[in-house]
């Protein structure tokens, strides 16, 4: 079961791992069952943001780059955990190879963190138009906002590409079964028998970049909006920019709770593996579903670009 895989025999890398899902729970299939119906509904209500955006010429803007970003960033994420949740739990096919494990863990931690900074985006396209709104254009601007997206891709593929790295350095010669519903950074390393501390460190560098930063930069930007706002004249137009901003607020709240309860405070407190995957499949199954539903319809924009279809 085990192979040496080092120019020097030190590491012991397993043939296999196996992915042990929900441990003990009572109608376990209709769980991930209904992660198969969440994932077509996902699908389709993100394949519908992006289409609309690209076919609507007016909202062939900076902001509507960012929201068609996030979008595809909804597409992608729960398709690298989804379809092969599917294939392990509904057909005991609970193997996965080194390799394709090494793989599932680089695609599902790139996407989480791609969703995250998609977030930062549209904080700072909020930002600039509420309280730069004369230099919104020149700031903001096409090429900008499609140099910025590019910059984070290649960031976070960076930071993940070295996470994976120092997991081929982990030794695993007793246990190999994965508690998760995929192949998850910290119940992996955890598993390895030699010294795992800088995979910890790597694991809280990870937060820090692409947790921590992203939201303090969001709350920061929000209260330089709020600043903003309260200097508005009327009330009325108070309440018609505050307005612009609901959308995004409540995507944040949904898309950053679930991963700071699993991503913080399990690392303080002890949390049973069927609690962990179920918040973790909240972030990969429901967020990415629930978010272009909330684009859509608190975006005056998208609503009246659906009405006029």
């Amino acid at each position: 079961m085990f192979t040496e895989n080092s120019r020097n025999n030190t590491f012991v890398h397993p043939e296999v791992f196996y992915i042990s899902g929900l441990y003990e729970m009572p109608f376990a299939k209709y769980f991930y069952i209904s992660l198969f119906i969440s994932y077509i509904l996902t699908m389709f209500f993100n394949l519908f943001v992006i289409v609309l955006i690209y076919i609507e010429e007016h909202l062939h803007s900076p902001k509507y780059i960012a929201v068609s970003h996030l979008a595809l960033a909804d597409l992608c994420l729960p398709t690298a955990v989804i379809p092969k949740v599917i294939d392990i739990f509904l057909f005991n096919s609970n193997f996965i190879t080194y390799g394709a494990c090494l793989a599932n863990m680089f695609f599902v931690h790139f996407f989480s963190a791609i969703q995250s900074v998609s977030l930062v985006i549209l904080a700072y396209d909020h930002l600039v138009a509420i309280c730069f709104p004369l230099q919104y254009h020149s700031i903001n601007t096409y090429s900008r906002m499609k140099a910025i997206i590019v910059t984070i891709w290649v960031f976070c593929a960076a930071v993940l590409t070295v996470m994976i790295l120092l997991i081929t350095r982990l030794s695993f010669c007793q246990s190999t079964v994965i508690n998760s519903l995929f192949c998850d950074h910290g119940p992996v390393y955890r598993l390895a028998c030699n010294d795992f501390y800088p995979n910890l460190i790597m694991a809280f560098i990870n937060i820090t970049l692409l947790l921590f930063l992203p939201l303090i930069f969001i709350l920061f930007s929000y209260i330089a909006i709020g600043f903003a706002i309260l200097k508005i004249s009327s009330a009325k137009g108070r309440k018609k920019t505050f307005k612009t901003c609901i959308s995004h607020l409540i995507l944040v709240a949904i898309g950053y709770l679930p991963l700071a309860i699993t991503y913080v405070a399990s690392n303080f407190v002890s949390f049973h593996a069927n609690l962990r995957i179920l918040n973790s499949s909240f972030s990969v199954a429901i967020t990415p579903m629930i978010n272009p539903i909330i684009y859509t319809l608190k975006t005056d924009e998208m609503m009246d670009a659906i009405k006029n279809d």
